[in-house]
């Protein structure tokens, strides 16, 4: 499925876009020079960084529109089925760089930048990042819309056009502050507005301002309006170009003349106030009952504006409903969208008005659910009164769903009324809710984890029931990323010499790295990938020194942690063995120890305070680190801050070691994890998610593994106690001891309690310090390698070899066969 090897390279290139003969730049009548003119008003000599950064991005997608309309109308002519794919993330980072790598444009904008003397490093950092994703969610349905395109299959992402993202990631004195991320502040030069493609939603409640506060009222219903704005997803080689349509919030044409002459100016437009609060930010603060529900309509407006959506594209061509999965593949991206199976439901029934049996039948061949977590609190529950005041009749067919369902499971299951009550798709209680993800198996047709252990701890924990009485819906794909975006865009240096070594084949087919793995033993090519990790390692110190003032020695160990804070990913516990680390110099600054500079990056969610307290924690112990004369030069701990897809594209390529040292049986899959090992670093880490299959690919002696096992943490729950490991091991009591004494925190005593308090007094939940002798050990063990340039390198290689079954067009090529049943199509 290889579209690049059909286009050839050179100055007649955007001919085969459809849109040559045409030149780039370097003429009054090119596209860059006419869109500073025309579109800004601008003298391109007077143009500024950010008048260039659009002109250069209105131009790329010039080259790509006409191929873009080409996609849709072979689409329209050959009706393939077709993949909609509901996330409520897409962390798709910035775009001019990932969409003239895709068009195979570079030769092209490079002779524009060199013609216009341009600063091209310089015009891609006025992009933003898109503020439309937070972690491995959003990121892993950006890569997979990548290989979809590139695979040619019909496809089309849906999500919501977040105003302000989640936020911008300041440290001050130490602590996470949060501001805006207002990433649309300028216009966008990558989305297209189509009105006239907008859909209806309807809601049971109206709106009114409260005390300064929206409040949905009952019995009152209302018309929300989705406004759709269209992103091109380029395939590699630039013939396919998908879409991602992201729904924008709206009302009809409100203004309450009455309340604004009464002087109520603000209740004269709440319509348009709630409407364009709905989309304003990625996560609202789901710590109170406003945000919750706010949340909540969120995923239902995502539904329904999707499902509108596709049903009209489906009803143009097809006249018969029972033909819907035949043509239409849904998958739910976690159960944030699962809100789809009644709404499904409803259209079928109340809309195209057929019986239930044939609508349950095709709903549950249209809809599959992909689940991400094994967290007991991600597994979304919404309360039953949501429902009851803003969609009566959703709730109306899910006790219906439940009733049929219910009933086949005492049939299966005389008297077993337990199993019954925790299968059920409502949880009883104080308050009664509904189970998204129970509602998610039972409405859909595959139920898939994301890492084989994942997928088996799934079925046999986390809905055992559930996967006994529908075992043939539950089955594994195990993540992947784009080798587009994540090596060959982002660490030139590694790619040119992979491409040398064996050709360009891997960018489509990234299993063709396994020919690496006898190149180990050639000196040559070590010394290749040693020398592309030093470049990487300059460069990513020389921007940090532009950008924030802080210096770094690229001569050191760069050891990184880079995810979202949360106590179960246990950056605590890399914190706990930096602290042990530098206890050891401390007493004996002799000490044989390789210099290294640890980095952490990750946000924290504005209400979980533990999780700020770690960064907190983070910072104070960098500080500590860098003012001690015994430990500076020789250890250093770099907090980067507001992590994003641009600084991991920079930090990844320059990592030797990557942490994965979360407790085992607690991470889905991770996709950090492969991006790291796809650049030559070396895993140190726990065996959990997609690690165990990547040590497997690589071989167990190239990883460096420690710590329980999933089922040891599973077994040992019951009994055991932190305060064993205090007790019997010197280092762990001395770690704890600098803590709780305030080393760490001289002019703020008592702050870090919490922290220590968490370890010892309350459990030591995710087992820290279960796993810290065990991780020290692989840590000596992976410092004796270093001191072996040639050993680690050989490491390095037999790692990147490894790495091949970890792109995501792998597994979009399963998703596709094993669950959509979809095949490509090509685009002449």
């Amino acid at each position: 499925m290889n579209e690049a090897t059909d286009i050839v390279a050179g100055p007649n290139l955007l001919e085969q876009y459809g849109c040559g003969p045409i030149r780039f730049s370097g003429h009054q009548d090119a596209l860059y020079e006419r869109h500073l003119l025309f579109d800004d008003i601008t003298d391109p000599v007077d143009a500024g960084a950010r008048e260039q950064f659009e002109a250069a991005a209105r131009s790329v997608r010039d080259v790509l529109s006409q191929r873009w309309v080409q996609t849709e109308r072979v689409y329209d002519r050959e009706n393939p089925k077709r993949i909609y794919y509901l996330s409520m993330e897409f962390l798709i980072g910035r775009s001019l760089s990932n969409n003239v790598t895709n068009l195979l444009l570079d030769p092209f904008v490079q002779r524009a930048a060199q013609q216009r003397n341009l600063d091209w490093l310089g015009l891609l950092e006025q992009e933003p990042d898109a503020g439309l994703g937070n972690g491995g969610l959003g990121r892993l349905a950006a890569c997979f819309l990548d290989s979809m395109a590139t695979m040619r299959l019909p496809a089309m992402g849906y999500g919501l056009r977040y105003e302000y993202g989640m936020f911008k990631q300041s440290i001050e004195d130490g602590w996470q502050r949060e501001r805006p991320d207002h990433w649309l502040r300028r216009r966008d030069p990558w989305e297209v507005l189509r009105p006239h493609e907008t859909v209806e939603i309807k809601l049971s409640c109206s709106f009114e301002m409260h005390g300064g506060n929206l409040q949905a009222v009952a019995g009152r219903p209302s018309t929300l309006i989705g406004v759709p704005f269209d992103r091109p997803v380029i395939a590699y080689g630039g013939k396919t170009i998908n879409t991602l349509r992201l729904w924008g919030a709206a009302t009809h044409d409100y203004f309450d003349f009455q309340e604004f002459s009464s002087g109520d100016f603000v209740g004269a437009l709440v319509g348009t106030l709630a409407a364009h609060t709905l989309t304003r930010v990625l996560y609202p603060d789901d710590s109170t009952e406003l945000g919750q529900a706010l949340r909540f309509v969120q995923e239902y407006f995502l539904v329904a504006c999707s499902l509108a959506d596709l049903v009209r594209r489906f009803r143009r061509d097809n006249a018969d409903w029972g033909k819907l999965s035949d043509k239409v593949a849904i998958q739910l991206n976690d159960t944030h969208p699962t809100l789809a199976v009644p709404e499904l439901m409803r259209i079928l029934l109340d809309d195209a008005h057929l019986g239930w049996d044939e609508a349950w039948s095709i709903t549950q061949r249209t809809l599959a659910y992909t689940n991400h977590t094994l967290l007991p609190e991600a597994l979304e529950k919404w309360p039953l009164n949501y429902f009851q005041r803003m969609l009566p009749r959703h709730l109306e067919i899910i006790f219906a769903i439940n009733r049929r369902f219910l009933d086949d499971v005492r049939r299966r299951y005389p008297g077993d009324d337990q199993r019954v009550a925790r299968v059920s798709l409502i949880e009883e209680g104080p308050e009664e809710k509904v189970r998204m993800a129970n509602l998610a198996i039972v409405g859909s047709h595959s139920t898939n984890g994301v890492a084989a252990i994942h997928s088996e701890l799934l079925r046999m924990m986390t809905v055992r029931d559930l996967a006994e009485i529908f075992p043939g819906r539950f089955n594994n794909k195990t993540n992947g990323v784009t080798p587009r975006r994540w090596l060959l865009l982002s660490n030139p240096g590694l790619a040119r010499t992979i491409t040398e070594a064996i050709g360009n084949g891997w960018t489509t087919d990234l299993g063709q790295l396994s020919k690496l793995r006898p190149l180990e033993n050639d000196k040559a090519f070590r010394d290749a990938v040693r020398g592309a990790k030093r470049e990487a390692k300059s460069r990513f110190a020389g921007w940090l020194k532009s950008t924030s003032g802080q210096t770094i020695d690229p001569d050191t160990i760069f050891d990184c942690q880079i995810k979202r804070i949360h106590e179960y990913k246990r950056q605590l516990l890399n914190a706990l063995r930096i602290i042990v680390l530098y206890s050891r110099l401390r007493e004996n600054p002799d000490l044989d120890m390789p210099p290294r500079t640890f980095f952490f990056a990750g946000k924290a969610a504005p209400a979980y305070h533990l999780a700020k307290l770690i960064i907190k924690f983070i910072n104070n112990l960098a500080g500590t680190v860098d003012g001690d004369p015994v430990t500076r030069g020789r250890l250093k701990v770099v907090f980067l801050p507001d992590y994003n897809v641009s600084l991991a594209e920079r930090l990844i390529p320059a990592a030797d070691v990557s942490n994965q040292i979360s407790t085992a049986g607690y991470e889905a899959s991770g996709t950090s994890n492969m991006k790291f090992m796809m650049n030559g670093a070396l895993t140190l880490g726990t065996r959990d998610g997609a690690t165990i299959e990547m040590a497997q690919e690589a071989g167990e002696e190239n990883f460096f593994l420690f710590g329980l096992t999933a089922q040891q943490v599973s077994d040992s729950g019951s009994w055991y106690n932190p305060r064993w490991h205090y007790d019997n091991e010197p280092e762990t009591r001395a770690a704890l001891d600098l803590i709780s004494s305030d080393y760490f925190s001289r002019y703020e005593p008592g702050i870090f309690a919490p922290i220590h308090d968490a370890l010892l007094a309350h459990g030591d939940h995710y087992m820290h310090l279960a796993d810290l002798k065990s991780y020290l050990d692989a840590d000596q063990g992976l410092c004796k390698l270093y001191a072996d340039g040639d050993g680690w390198a050989r490491k390095a290689i037999l790692n990147i070899a490894g790495s091949g079954e970890f792109s995501s067009d792998r597994t979009i090529s399963q998703y596709a066969a094993e669950i959509w049943n979809a095949k490509p199509c090509p685009i002449p």
